[in-house]
Parts: C-alpha cells; structure tokens; sequence
C-alpha cells in the first residue's frame, strides 16, 4: 500500500466524526511492510482524528515476524492481533510452511511468547483443516496448556480451481459439527468463565442481547468496506471480485463508497434465503450463515454448506447457552467479552 493510497484511507476515515474508529490491517501477511508502516498509521490517525475520539487497531498475522521490537509497539498503541496457529506442531506445521517448506511452529510460538511478555492483547485463530478437526481434545488441549484464553475456530472449505470439486484441505459439514460439539463438551467441562471462543460468545451476546457479534448469524452482512493496497474497495473481505467492486479510494470519497448501492445491495443480499432455511427451527440464530458458504460449491441462495453442521450443534448445545446467558443477566456471571476500552487508542491533542 502507497503512503497515498494510506494517508487518503486514515483521512478520509478519521473526518467522518464517528467516536469510535475501527481499522483492521490484513494481507497477505501485514508484517511484511515492516513497523514502520504501522508507526506511520498510528501517526496519521492521530494527525487527523479529533480530541476523544477513539481508534482501535486490529492486525491478522502468521506471528512469524513477531519479536520484542514488534510488540512493543503493538503494546504501546493498543492494537489487538489475531495469531493463526492451528494446534499443536504436528497439526500446524503440515500446511502452514515457509517458502522453502520448513514448518513455521516454532518460529510463531516465539511470536507469541513475546506477546505475552509485552502484554500484547491477542486472540489465537485456529484454521480447521482435514486433519486438526479430527482432534478436538488435542486442540483444546493445546490452547488450555499454551494459556491461549480468546480463541476462534475457522472452518476451510476450499474448491480446487481447475475441477471445482472440494480441496483437500477442505473439512466435511460431518466432521464441523462433531468438532463444534466435542468442542462445547470441552469448554463447557473446563468452564466457559476461562475461555472465550468467539463463535460461542457471540451465540451468548444473541441471548443475552438480541443480537450476534459475528457477521456470520448476522441479518444482514457488516457494514464494513475492504480497501486494497491500490485502494480498490469492496464489499467483504470474501468477495474481492469485480461484480462487487465499489470504486477507488483515490477517486471516490469513502462515505460515497460506504453508502454505494451495490454495497446496500449485498448487505441486503445475505437475507435473500432458501426455503429450507425459511421453516429451519434455528432460522432466528443462524439467518443462513455466512454467503461465502452459500455459494460456494453451488449457485447463490442455497442452503449452506454447513447446514447440518449448524443445526446438530445447535440442537445439542442451545439450552446450555441460554442456562449461561440467564445467569449473566441475573449478575452472576460477566467475562464473557474482551473489554474494547483496553484496547483503543485515544486522540489526544
């Protein structure tokens, strides 16, 4: 990304007035550009936001580069990371290698060490593949004895460019549904007050509150815009693609981008359902998923591929998160959400 491209992105952004600013720094690999590539950001939102408001930064890392200098300055600017490390070396070092095929385990549980030496807030994103969702006592396992307490469990389902036929990789709606259940069994087991996993939160804060605080059993799709590193802006991280391409930073104000019809008309996208989900006795939790996985190995508005993953993990868990919610609303339990004051940036001047 050009120091244009940035400066336009942070300005542009930070005038709009909002209290409470949210960027959320992705790639590839966002270490890559180097600290001061993030110095600069945080210089810039400072120049441009206004006395109060409030900036949170988020980074998604492999957690290879990740060392003392680097955390540092994720400690002292408050950014959360989210560090992708699938289980334990066996499972993790099998895909996630490095240009000459070396396993790259070591290098980020070093990283990650140094997070928690630097008191670097950060959640730990375990990418669910064919192998590592065969194991959930391990993964758990894992995570209980690395003291990895914010945690999310990504599904992989992937096609194969040339056949369109599943990756892999890929992971079956069978074996995404035993893992999720194995899954609460564990957490339940251990104590959900010690471990926060985002997929089970967000189900607590839906009875706690009405509403999801992932995108996936939203209504409707986030209200967020993808800018690229040319400064091309889409609609969802999940679809940079030319049909839902909004415009360019550097020829557009972000508010037009923000507000464009075809973005209005993807949010709205996502409650366009099958039949099937229309009459599903969990309709009011799951609004259909995420339409990445609705489309991905057939034409839109079908069912989605993890349908029966989301209805046997429902139908085994669902009375156990509403026992959870009613006891916090009754004050007797409350760690349920990583509280955001600690990590957003204040606009002094």
């Amino acid at each position: 990304m050009s120091d244009e491209v940035l400066e336009t992105l942070v300005r542009d952004y930070m005038q709009l007035g909002f209290p409470v600013c949210g960027f959320a720094w992705q790639g590839g690999e966002p270490t890559l550009m180097g600290v001061d590539f993030l110095k600069r950001v945080v210089e810039l939102q400072q120049k441009y936001g206004t006395r109060g408001q409030q900036v949170s930064n988020t980074l998604q890392t492999n957690g290879v580069l990740l060392d003392d200098d680097w955390c540092r300055f994720f400690h002292e600017n408050k950014f959360l990371l989210g560090i992708s490390i699938d289980g334990p070396k066996e499972f993790h070092d099998v895909y996630r290698v490095d240009h000459s095929g070396s396993g790259t385990f070591d290098r980020v549980m070093r990283g990650i060490e140094s997070c928690k030496k630097h008191n670097v807030e950060f959640s730990a994103l375990v990418l669910l593949n064919n192998l590592n969702v065969e194991q959930p006592e391990k993964l758990f396992d894992f995570v209980v004895e690395n003291d990895l307490t914010y945690l999310q469990f990504i599904p992989c389902v992937e096609t194969n460019p040339d056949t369109d036929d599943l990756a892999k990789f890929s992971i079956t709606p069978k074996q995404y549904g035993d893992f999720l259940c194995t899954l609460f069994d564990l957490w339940w087991d251990y104590g959900p007050e010690k471990l926060n996993i985002r997929e089970f939160d967000s189900l607590i804060t839906h009875y706690v509150m009405g509403k999801h605080t992932i995108c996936t059993y939203s209504k409707r799709c986030a209200g967020f815009v993808v800018i690229e590193h040319t400064g091309d802006a889409f609609c969802c991280e999940f679809f940079v693609e030319p049909k839902w391409r909004l415009g360019n930073l550097l020829e557009r104000p972000i508010e037009k981008l923000a507000t464009d019809k075809k973005k209005r008309t993807f949010a709205r996208d996502k409650e366009k359902l099958c039949n099937a989900c229309l009459v599903c006795r969990h309709l009011d939790i799951c609004r259909g998923g995420c339409m990445k996985d609705r489309t991905r190995l057939d034409s839109e508005n079908r069912e989605n591929y993890f349908c029966e993953s989301y209805k046997q993990f429902f139908d085994y868990t669902v009375p156990r998160f509403m026992q959870i919610a009613a006891k916090i609303e009754n004050g007797s339990a409350d760690r349920h959400t990583r509280s955001a004051e600690r990590i957003r940036l204040h606009i002094q001047k």
